[in-house]
């Protein structure tokens, strides 16, 4: 599950910067990278517990 996780936050990071640097959407692809931000740290969150 948490790969899985990880994996969408990279896939969101990657979005988010394609559509940065090429479209002008607005505020769809700010969202895009908080839910990626947010992934991440919930990723290393449940990392450190796990150790």
């Amino acid at each position: 599950m948490g790969n899985l996780l990880y994996i969408v936050a990279v896939i969101l990071i990657i979005v988010w910067a394609i559509g940065f640097f090429a479209y002008s959407t607005g505020g769809i692809i700010h969202i895009l990278l908080v839910i990626a931000i947010i992934a991440i740290i919930i990723r290393l969150l449940q990392g450190r517990r796990a150790l």
